[in-house]
């Protein structure tokens, strides 16, 4: 079963750019001088890249919230780093600075870190729920400062802050994937370097203690890979939903195994489901590409559902 999904993932990720509304004439992409060699090279193949990575991205850095909060419906977004990432793309929007809409976004999420380690710190306290509850607090404040650009904003800024809140992995050229590749290898790397540490965290902080694991050292730094990694990601796709929350759940299905060897497995095939719901996305016969985020939501609402009735029973 497991060669099977591996073998038909990456044939999914092969034939991926090859798919969209315009059809590509294969002798053609090795001559730069074609409409389909840029359209092949610089559109569909960075996309493909930019859709695989950040799933992978946002599967991995699901397993390890899910991991470090004790809780199942843990997701990279848990923090608000997406939500601070969102208004600070639509400050740069509504005051004119399109042409740096991912590094604001960046500087959203950043800035959202700083405030939440910096308040935790100052409670003395690096505990889960501290930082959980200091989260759910910054998410609810950009809403509300969201709203406030919303009622400032005219037709055509809106209609944009809505669209990126949508998610999109609509990239042009390699330059653009190269930030989410960094950040992805950035994460697997660190995952795979405390996998030893999440198992245990993922038992108890307690007993991970007893087993010499240095439990807020450990929790402040995967938190802040995870949340820095997840910054860069939604700086350029826009928050994509369920991805981190999902893929990790059905991967602990069909694997069942600790976190630690989980690792790869959510990483890889969290980024084929971004690349196959991206297919879908941008075949489905509408005069422009449907958002990402709409076709994960579709999938993840009715899971989310699912895993709220699992844990009641």
């Amino acid at each position: 079963m497991r060669y099977i999904a591996s073998l038909l993932s990456i044939t999914i990720l092969l034939l991926a750019p090859f798919y969209g509304q315009i059809e590509i004439a294969l002798n053609n992409l090795t001559d730069p001088s074609t409409v389909d060699y840029k359209l092949f090279w610089d559109l569909r193949v960075p996309r493909v890249i930019v859709a695989f990575f950040a799933g992978g991205l946002l599967g991995l850095g699901g397993l390890i919230f899910q991991s470090l909060f004790k809780n199942p419906m843990g997701t990279p977004y848990t923090l608000g780093v997406a939500s601070g990432s969102t208004l600070g793309v639509a400050f740069a929007i509504i005051f004119g600075y399109t042409s740096l809409v991912s590094l604001f976004g960046f500087v959203g999420a950043l800035f959202t870190v700083i405030i939440l380690f910096g308040i935790t710190a100052r409670l003395k306290s690096y505990e889960s729920n501290s930082l959980l509850l200091v989260g759910i607090a910054l998410s609810f404040f950009y809403s509300a400062s969201l709203m406030i650009l919303f009622y400032l904003s005219d037709e055509s800024q809106s209609f944009e802050i809505v669209r990126f809140t949508m998610g999109s992995v609509d990239v042009v050229g390699m330059g653009e994937t190269l930030p989410i590749v960094l950040a992805s290898f950035g994460l697997l790397g660190m995952a795979l370097w405390y996998r030893g540490e999440l198992r245990l965290l993922l038992t108890s902080n307690d007993n991970a203690f007893l087993k010499g694991v240095e439990v807020k050292r450990v929790n402040t730094i995967l938190l802040l890979v995870v949340s820095i990694s997840t910054g860069v990601c939604v700086s350029i796709t826009g928050p994509i939903g369920f991805v981190g929350l999902i893929i990790p759940h059905i991967i602990k299905i069909f694997y069942k195994q600790s976190a630690d060897r989980l690792i790869a497995p959510i990483f890889f095939y969290s980024g084929v489901f971004l690349v196959l719901s991206d297919l879908i996305a941008r075949n489905l016969g509408t005069n422009s590409d449907v958002p990402i985020g709409i076709i994960t939501s579709f999938v993840g609402g009715p899971f989310f559902v699912y895993l709220i009735v699992r844990k009641k029973q």
